[in-house]
Protein backbone atom coordinates (compact mmCIF):
# COMPACT_ATOMS: atom_id res chain seq x y z
CA UNK A 1 0.00 0.00 0.00
CA UNK A 2 2.87 2.38 0.78
CA UNK A 3 4.35 1.70 -2.65
CA UNK A 4 1.07 2.45 -4.44
CA UNK A 5 0.50 5.53 -2.28
CA UNK A 6 3.93 6.78 -3.33
CA UNK A 7 3.05 6.08 -6.98
CA UNK A 8 -0.17 8.12 -6.62
CA UNK A 9 1.93 11.15 -5.51
CA UNK A 10 -0.37 12.51 -2.77
CA UNK A 11 1.48 15.85 -2.70
CA UNK A 12 0.00 16.64 -6.12
CA UNK A 13 -3.61 15.78 -5.19
CA UNK A 14 -4.51 19.29 -3.94
CA UNK A 15 -4.38 20.26 -7.63
CA UNK A 16 -7.24 17.81 -8.23
CA UNK A 17 -9.35 18.69 -5.19
CA UNK A 18 -8.95 22.48 -5.10
CA UNK A 19 -10.67 23.41 -8.38
CA UNK A 20 -13.72 21.26 -7.63
CA UNK A 21 -14.18 22.91 -4.24
CA UNK A 22 -13.76 26.42 -5.62
CA UNK A 23 -16.02 25.92 -8.66
CA UNK A 24 -18.72 24.26 -6.56
CA UNK A 25 -18.51 26.97 -3.88
CA UNK A 26 -18.96 29.62 -6.57
CA UNK A 27 -22.10 27.79 -7.69
CA UNK A 28 -23.37 27.71 -4.10
CA UNK A 29 -22.79 31.46 -3.86
CA UNK A 30 -24.83 32.06 -7.02
CA UNK A 31 -27.62 29.57 -6.24
CA UNK A 32 -27.82 29.98 -2.47
CA UNK A 33 -27.39 26.23 -1.89
CA UNK A 34 -25.75 23.13 -3.39
CA UNK A 35 -28.10 22.03 -6.20
CA UNK A 36 -26.48 18.63 -6.89
CA UNK A 37 -24.50 17.21 -3.98
CA UNK A 38 -23.93 13.79 -5.56
CA UNK A 39 -22.66 15.41 -8.73
CA UNK A 40 -20.18 17.39 -6.61
CA UNK A 41 -18.94 14.22 -4.90
CA UNK A 42 -18.66 12.41 -8.24
CA UNK A 43 -16.72 15.32 -9.74
CA UNK A 44 -14.38 15.35 -6.74
CA UNK A 45 -13.69 11.63 -7.07
CA UNK A 46 -13.31 11.83 -10.87
CA UNK A 47 -10.82 14.68 -10.60
CA UNK A 48 -8.71 12.72 -8.09
CA UNK A 49 -8.82 9.62 -10.32
CA UNK A 50 -7.68 11.62 -13.35
CA UNK A 51 -4.81 13.08 -11.32
CA UNK A 52 -3.76 9.65 -10.04
CA UNK A 53 -4.04 8.17 -13.53
CA UNK A 54 -1.89 10.99 -14.88
CA UNK A 55 0.73 10.43 -12.17
CA UNK A 56 0.85 6.69 -12.86
CA UNK A 57 1.08 7.27 -16.62
CA UNK A 58 3.93 9.71 -15.96
CA UNK A 59 5.70 7.14 -13.75
CA UNK A 60 5.37 4.49 -16.45
CA UNK A 61 6.31 6.66 -19.43
CA UNK A 62 9.25 8.46 -17.81
CA UNK A 63 10.76 5.13 -16.79
CA UNK A 64 10.45 3.79 -20.33
CA UNK A 65 12.00 6.95 -21.81
CA UNK A 66 14.85 7.00 -19.31
CA UNK A 67 13.87 10.29 -17.67
CA UNK A 68 13.62 8.77 -14.18
CA UNK A 69 17.15 7.74 -13.23
CA UNK A 70 18.87 6.89 -9.97
CA UNK A 71 20.37 10.40 -9.66
CA UNK A 72 17.07 12.30 -9.82
CA UNK A 73 16.39 14.56 -6.83
CA UNK A 74 12.69 13.82 -6.45
CA UNK A 75 10.96 10.98 -4.58
CA UNK A 76 11.45 7.41 -5.76
CA UNK A 77 9.43 6.43 -8.82
CA UNK A 78 8.04 2.93 -8.50
CA UNK A 79 8.58 1.83 -12.11
CA UNK A 80 12.16 2.99 -12.55
CA UNK A 81 13.05 1.68 -9.06
CA UNK A 82 11.69 -1.76 -9.91
CA UNK A 83 9.17 -1.70 -7.05
CA UNK A 84 6.27 -2.43 -9.42
CA UNK A 85 6.42 -3.93 -12.89
CA UNK A 86 5.66 -1.56 -15.80
CA UNK A 87 2.71 -3.73 -16.81
CA UNK A 88 1.07 -3.39 -13.38
CA UNK A 89 1.62 0.38 -13.35
CA UNK A 90 0.05 0.68 -16.79
CA UNK A 91 -2.89 -1.48 -15.69
CA UNK A 92 -3.40 0.71 -12.62
CA UNK A 93 -3.30 3.78 -14.88
CA UNK A 94 -6.19 2.55 -16.98
CA UNK A 95 -8.15 1.43 -13.91
CA UNK A 96 -7.91 4.98 -12.52
CA UNK A 97 -9.00 6.46 -15.84
CA UNK A 98 -11.84 3.90 -16.17
CA UNK A 99 -13.22 4.90 -12.76
CA UNK A 100 -13.05 8.55 -13.85
CA UNK A 101 -14.98 7.68 -17.04
CA UNK A 102 -17.75 5.92 -15.10
CA UNK A 103 -18.06 8.89 -12.76
CA UNK A 104 -18.09 11.20 -15.77
CA UNK A 105 -21.01 9.30 -17.28
CA UNK A 106 -22.98 9.84 -14.08
CA UNK A 107 -22.10 13.54 -14.01
CA UNK A 108 -23.15 13.94 -17.65
CA UNK A 109 -26.45 12.14 -16.98
CA UNK A 110 -27.22 14.53 -14.12
CA UNK A 111 -26.07 17.71 -15.91
CA UNK A 112 -25.10 17.99 -19.59
CA UNK A 113 -23.62 15.46 -22.01
CA UNK A 114 -20.93 17.92 -23.10
CA UNK A 115 -19.14 16.80 -19.93
CA UNK A 116 -18.31 13.54 -21.73
CA UNK A 117 -16.21 15.45 -24.27
CA UNK A 118 -14.56 17.53 -21.54
CA UNK A 119 -13.72 14.42 -19.53
CA UNK A 120 -12.36 12.56 -22.55
CA UNK A 121 -10.07 15.47 -23.46
CA UNK A 122 -8.91 15.74 -19.83
CA UNK A 123 -8.00 12.04 -19.68
CA UNK A 124 -6.25 12.21 -23.04
CA UNK A 125 -4.26 15.22 -21.83
CA UNK A 126 -3.29 13.33 -18.68
CA UNK A 127 -1.98 10.33 -20.59
CA UNK A 128 -0.28 12.28 -23.38
CA UNK A 129 1.62 14.47 -20.89
CA UNK A 130 4.49 11.97 -20.99
CA UNK A 131 2.91 9.14 -23.02
CA UNK A 132 2.29 8.59 -26.71
CA UNK A 133 4.67 9.21 -29.61
CA UNK A 134 5.06 12.96 -28.97
CA UNK A 135 4.45 13.74 -25.26
CA UNK A 136 3.78 17.43 -24.79
CA UNK A 137 5.49 17.39 -21.39
CA UNK A 138 8.74 16.74 -23.24
CA UNK A 139 8.14 19.77 -25.44
CA UNK A 140 7.81 22.36 -22.66
CA UNK A 141 4.00 22.54 -22.77
CA UNK A 142 3.20 20.88 -19.46
CA UNK A 143 2.58 24.14 -17.61
CA UNK A 144 0.16 25.34 -20.30
CA UNK A 145 -1.95 22.21 -20.02
CA UNK A 146 -1.93 22.22 -16.21
CA UNK A 147 -3.21 25.80 -16.24
CA UNK A 148 -5.92 24.91 -18.74
CA UNK A 149 -7.15 21.65 -17.21
CA UNK A 150 -6.51 22.11 -13.48
CA UNK A 151 -7.52 25.76 -13.58
CA UNK A 152 -9.88 26.90 -16.32
CA UNK A 153 -11.53 23.57 -17.17
CA UNK A 154 -11.79 22.11 -13.66
CA UNK A 155 -13.11 25.21 -11.85
CA UNK A 156 -15.53 26.33 -14.56
CA UNK A 157 -16.55 22.72 -15.21
CA UNK A 158 -17.38 22.20 -11.53
CA UNK A 159 -19.50 25.37 -11.64
CA UNK A 160 -21.18 24.33 -14.89
CA UNK A 161 -22.31 20.88 -13.73
CA UNK A 162 -24.19 22.53 -10.87
CA UNK A 163 -25.92 25.41 -12.71
CA UNK A 164 -25.39 24.52 -16.40
CA UNK A 165 -24.14 28.01 -17.17
CA UNK A 166 -20.88 29.96 -16.94
CA UNK A 167 -20.06 33.27 -15.24
CA UNK A 168 -17.25 35.75 -14.66
CA UNK A 169 -16.78 34.87 -10.98
CA UNK A 170 -15.68 31.24 -11.50
CA UNK A 171 -13.62 32.32 -14.51
CA UNK A 172 -11.53 34.69 -12.40
CA UNK A 173 -11.20 32.15 -9.62
CA UNK A 174 -10.09 29.53 -12.13
CA UNK A 175 -7.11 31.72 -13.05
CA UNK A 176 -6.00 31.83 -9.41
CA UNK A 177 -6.32 28.06 -9.03
CA UNK A 178 -4.63 27.53 -12.40
CA UNK A 179 -1.64 29.69 -11.47
CA UNK A 180 -1.05 27.87 -8.19
CA UNK A 181 -1.53 24.44 -9.80
CA UNK A 182 0.99 25.40 -12.47
CA UNK A 183 3.41 26.53 -9.76
CA UNK A 184 3.41 22.96 -8.40
CA UNK A 185 4.65 21.66 -11.76
CA UNK A 186 7.21 24.46 -12.01
CA UNK A 187 8.76 23.38 -8.68
CA UNK A 188 8.86 19.78 -9.89
CA UNK A 189 10.54 20.76 -13.16
CA UNK A 190 13.07 23.19 -11.68
CA UNK A 191 14.10 20.44 -9.24
CA UNK A 192 14.59 17.93 -12.07
CA UNK A 193 16.12 20.37 -14.55
CA UNK A 194 19.53 18.70 -14.74
CA UNK A 195 18.32 15.10 -15.06
CA UNK A 196 15.59 16.13 -17.51
CA UNK A 197 18.16 17.91 -19.68
CA UNK A 198 20.34 14.80 -19.79
CA UNK A 199 17.31 12.68 -20.74
CA UNK A 200 16.30 15.12 -23.53
CA UNK A 201 13.10 15.92 -21.64
CA UNK A 202 12.75 19.53 -22.72
CA UNK A 203 10.42 20.83 -20.05
CA UNK A 204 9.73 24.53 -19.80
CA UNK A 205 12.37 24.72 -17.05
CA UNK A 206 14.96 23.17 -19.37
CA UNK A 207 14.02 25.62 -22.12
CA UNK A 208 13.99 28.71 -19.88
CA UNK A 209 16.90 27.83 -17.62
CA UNK A 210 16.93 27.75 -13.81
CA UNK A 211 16.89 31.49 -13.09
CA UNK A 212 14.03 32.39 -15.43
CA UNK A 213 12.05 29.38 -14.19
CA UNK A 214 12.53 30.61 -10.65
CA UNK A 215 11.13 34.01 -11.66
CA UNK A 216 8.20 32.27 -13.34
CA UNK A 217 7.41 30.49 -10.08
CA UNK A 218 7.41 33.73 -8.09
CA UNK A 219 5.19 35.37 -10.72
CA UNK A 220 2.65 32.52 -10.65
CA UNK A 221 2.36 32.57 -6.86
CA UNK A 222 2.06 36.34 -6.49
CA UNK A 223 -0.21 36.73 -9.54
CA UNK A 224 -2.55 34.07 -8.14
CA UNK A 225 -3.30 36.20 -5.06
CA UNK A 226 -3.53 39.38 -7.11
CA UNK A 227 -6.10 37.81 -9.45
CA UNK A 228 -8.06 36.48 -6.49
CA UNK A 229 -8.42 39.96 -5.02
CA UNK A 230 -9.13 41.51 -8.42
CA UNK A 231 -11.84 38.94 -9.17
CA UNK A 232 -13.68 39.69 -5.95
CA UNK A 233 -13.41 43.47 -6.49
CA UNK A 234 -14.61 43.35 -10.10
CA UNK A 235 -17.55 41.11 -9.18
CA UNK A 236 -18.42 43.35 -6.19
CA UNK A 237 -17.92 40.46 -3.79
CA UNK A 238 -18.46 38.14 -2.12
CA UNK A 239 -16.02 39.93 0.15
CA UNK A 240 -15.77 36.98 2.52
CA UNK A 241 -13.97 35.07 -0.24
CA UNK A 242 -11.00 37.35 0.39
CA UNK A 243 -10.20 35.19 3.42
CA UNK A 244 -8.41 33.04 0.84
CA UNK A 245 -5.63 35.63 1.10
CA UNK A 246 -4.91 34.26 4.57
CA UNK A 247 -2.57 31.83 2.81
CA UNK A 248 -0.23 34.57 1.56
CA UNK A 249 2.33 34.15 4.41
CA UNK A 250 2.58 30.46 3.52
CA UNK A 251 4.21 31.43 0.22
CA UNK A 252 7.36 32.77 1.89
CA UNK A 253 9.16 29.47 2.55
CA UNK A 254 8.44 27.83 -0.84
CA UNK A 255 9.53 31.00 -2.66
CA UNK A 256 12.73 31.13 -0.62
CA UNK A 257 13.49 27.48 -1.38
CA UNK A 258 12.76 27.69 -5.10
CA UNK A 259 14.74 30.90 -5.60
CA UNK A 260 17.68 30.00 -3.37
CA UNK A 261 18.14 26.24 -3.20
CA UNK A 262 19.01 23.44 -5.64
CA UNK A 263 19.08 20.38 -3.35
CA UNK A 264 16.39 17.73 -3.57
CA UNK A 265 15.11 17.82 0.05
CA UNK A 266 14.58 21.59 0.00
CA UNK A 267 12.78 21.55 -3.34
CA UNK A 268 10.71 18.52 -2.36
CA UNK A 269 9.64 20.48 0.72
CA UNK A 270 8.84 23.46 -1.53
CA UNK A 271 6.74 21.16 -3.72
CA UNK A 272 4.73 20.05 -0.69
CA UNK A 273 4.51 23.66 0.49
CA UNK A 274 3.15 24.81 -2.87
CA UNK A 275 0.54 22.07 -2.79
CA UNK A 276 -0.44 23.18 0.72
CA UNK A 277 -0.56 26.79 -0.49
CA UNK A 278 -3.01 25.80 -3.22
CA UNK A 279 -5.06 23.73 -0.80
CA UNK A 280 -5.36 26.37 1.91
CA UNK A 281 -6.05 29.21 -0.55
CA UNK A 282 -8.76 27.19 -2.28
CA UNK A 283 -10.31 25.91 0.95
CA UNK A 284 -10.64 29.34 2.56
CA UNK A 285 -11.81 30.93 -0.67
CA UNK A 286 -14.49 28.24 -0.94
CA UNK A 287 -15.50 28.77 2.68
CA UNK A 288 -15.81 32.51 2.03
CA UNK A 289 -17.97 31.88 -1.02
CA UNK A 290 -20.29 29.57 0.90
CA UNK A 291 -20.59 31.99 3.82
CA UNK A 292 -21.21 34.78 1.33
CA UNK A 293 -24.20 32.88 0.02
Amino acid sequence: MRIWLNAARPRTLPAAVAPVFVGTAAAIYEAGDLPRIWVFLAALAASVMIQIGTNLANDYSDARRGADTADRLGPVRVTSAGLVTPRRVLTATWIAFAIAILLGLYIAWRSDWIIIAVGAISIAAGFLYTGGPKPYGYAGLGEVFVFLFFGLVAVNGSYFIQLETLAWLPLGLSVTVGFLSTAILVVNNVRDIDTDRRANKNTLAVRLGRERTRRLYVFLVLAAFFVLGLTIVLNDGPWLALIGLIAVPMARDPIAAVTGRTDGPSLNKALAGTGALLGVTSLFTAIGLVLGA
